[in-house]
């Protein structure tokens, strides 16, 4: 979880990863972070994130892309 907070971190600075739970909604990431998003989740972690899972359910949270990581990690 660390790790996915450093890169949320470096793709925008600023916001508490922790406690936050409107990420998409609330408007701090937009589609070129949530793309840049993707790329660094699925290199860091050796996971593909399928189209179908990139809704805002899953990213509205590092707790929710955190379970998406470990849902995907234990698909392969």
């Amino acid at each position: 979880m660390d790790e996915l907070l450093e890169i949320l971190e470096e793709i925008k600075p600023g916001v508490d990863y922790e406690t936050c739970d409107e990420l998409i909604d609330g408007g701090y990431l937009d589609s070129l972070s949530i793309i840049s998003l993707v790329a660094e989740i699925e290199d860091a972690f050796d996971v593909m994130i399928p189209t179908v899972e990139i809704v805002p359910d899953n990213f509205n949270s590092a707790k929710n892309l955190w379970a998406l990581i470990e849902r995907l990690s234990e698909e392969d």
